[in-house]
């Protein structure tokens, strides 16, 4: 995979800032972050859940285009990151980092493939996160907080990129074939679900 130093940037910026957007709103708020070494670990955690899987979810994006011989370059939304940050103290986020744009001749099952790399990246991470909370059921602490968040979040990030309607990668993905964007979207849906009981 080739990088930009521009596109290195934007990578670390913006999932820094969803990182600390999601530790904010994990920590509850302003008042979450007067309580110091708690919210490191807090931050920590957002870092390992939403960071990662919004960093790995970008990345697919990119891998999957330059595998078919496009170019492909991360460009971060500042300005969604700032609202991003700035909600995350009331108790609510948008997450709408940036996206990976992509240049050259691309047909509507290269465009659906590319795009359904992302959601089922996460996927793939929520459900490394739901096997090792079966495996640990009696996880405490930081380490339940991080396969409880991990399991959520990354569903939940699958599950909203398949909206099916533009700029979402679920309407490229729908655009190109319809079982693949049902099957992705039931179980994105399912891990959605068993996040809440597991």
């Amino acid at each position: 995979m080739k990088f930009s130093q521009i596109e290195i940037r934007d990578l670390l910026f913006a999932g820094l800032i969803i990182s600390l957007a999601f530790g904010i709103l994990l920590a509850g708020g302003l008042k979450g972050l007067t309580s110091g070494g708690l919210f490191l670990t807090i931050f920590v955690i957002a870092f390992l859940t939403a960071g990662i899987g919004f960093l790995l979810h970008e990345l697919m994006h990119k891998y999957v285009a330059q595998k078919y011989g496009l170019m492909a370059e991360f460009r971060a939304f500042y300005p969604m990151l700032g609202l991003a940050l700035l909600f995350s103290f009331f108790g609510f986020i948008i997450a709408a980092p940036g996206a990976v744009f992509i240049y050259g001749m691309v047909n509507k099952e290269r465009n659906g493939k590319i795009s359904v790399a992302g959601p089922w990246t996460n996927i793939v991470l929520a459900l490394i996160f739901l096997a090792f909370a079966l495996v640990l059921p009696n996880a405490t602490g930081a380490l339940n907080y991080l396969l409880t968040y991990g399991l959520y979040i990354n569903a939940f990030l699958a599950l909203f990129n398949m909206i099916p309607a533009m700029p979402f990668d679920g309407a490229k993905v729908l655009a190109w074939n319809k079982v693949v964007y049902g099957v992705t979207v039931a179980v994105a849906l399912g891990l959605v679900i068993l996040s809440y009981i597991v």
